[in-house]
């Protein structure tokens, strides 16, 4: 008894050896090498560029062949987040999902730790998301007209809720005020769905919201949609008039949505995980997949999708500076 158990124990020890050898190490080193990709969001989870993260992170992770997980980094405005990416390793393994609200930041923050153009590389474009102007019920406006003709007979009266101060959601509200030549106080929230919440309560008068967020709450009679930011109808909602077109010429205001990654990072390493985006992109449950969170599928170029960038830089300079925003 005393010999078999001594050849249990060698078969044992040979097994553990071969292990350790490299003939069973393969499956584990594959398993402990795989390459792990963060997508940071700038916003609290439940925010349109949390959901979108979500939509796509186990696709591109298989098309990469790594884990590509979401970490919500929340906090002044997206640039938080923002600031950790720029700081982070320019070798692909961490990227923002950034908006509208990234540029913002730049022209908004008198001193920011980061440059939102210089410090980044777009990678791929994700699409474009549209917003709305809401009112509560309680002011009894049904069109943009009437708004603003409310607002004005009564300055200082009326607040208006955002996703927090340098979002997207405040200085769409902020230039679209400005444009109008009305006052409401600003009431900065965590999220959309908070400043949402607030005017469903009855605390704001106000709100500006994803488009999609707002076809939920169609039959809500506490909110009323009065118009669309955009330079022609949302898709989403297309019997919802533009600002422009509904008393408020010249107003437009949309967001792209894209992942960057820090500047510097190896055109070999965008090339590819754009090259994978765009595959994944393309799958049509993809674009239905995103079309049914409010945002518009893009499959540009990463070259156009770095113009689009820079154009951006230059459009919401003079959307800050129109709005007369300043944070310290």
């Amino acid at each position: 008894m005393n010999f078999s158990l001594t050849r249990r124990s060698l078969a044992s020890v040979a097994a553990a050896s071969a292990v350790a050898g490299g003939l069973l190490a393969p499956f584990g080193a594959a398993q402990a090498q795989q390459r792990v990709i963060r997508i940071v969001v700038p916003f609290a989870t439940g925010a349109v560029q949390d959901t979108v993260a979500r939509a796509f992170n186990n696709e591109l992770g298989a098309a990469l062949d790594a884990s590509v997980i979401v970490e919500n980094r929340a906090g002044a405005g997206g640039t938080v987040g923002a600031a950790i990416v720029a700081k982070a390793p320019a070798d692909g393994n961490t990227l923002v999902l950034a908006a509208a609200s990234h540029h913002i930041a730049g022209h908004l923050y008198s001193k920011l730790s980061y440059d939102p153009l210089k410090d980044f590389v777009g990678v791929a474009e994700i699409g474009n998301a549209g917003y709305v102007v809401a009112a509560s019920s309680d002011m009894k406006v049904a069109t943009t007209a009437e708004f603003i003709r409310e607002v004005k007979a009564h300055p200082g009266k009326y607040n208006y809720a955002s996703a927090g101060n340098g979002s997207a959601t405040h200085l769409a509200m902020a230039s679209f005020l400005a444009k109008a030549g009305l006052q409401m106080t600003h009431i900065p929230m965590k999220s959309t769905g908070e400043a949402v919440n607030e005017l469903l309560a009855g605390r704001v008068q106000a709100v500006t919201s994803s488009s999609i967020g707002v076809i939920g709450l169609q039959s809500d009679a506490r909110i009323k949609a009065l118009a669309s930011t955009g330079k022609v109808r949302s898709p989403f909602l297309p019997q919802l008039p533009t600002a422009a077109e509904s008393g408020l010429p010249g107003y437009d205001f949309d967001s792209w949505i894209g992942l960057l990654a820090p500047a510097g990072t190896p055109r070999a390493e965008v090339d590819k995980i754009h090259a994978a985006f765009a595959k994944v992109v393309a799958e049509p449950a993809m674009q239905e997949r995103l079309m049914r969170l409010g945002v518009e599928p893009r499959n540009t170029s990463q070259a156009d999708f770095q113009k689009l960038l820079r154009a951006d830089w230059d459009a919401m300079g003079a959307v800050v500076k129109a709005s007369g925003a300043k944070i310290d």
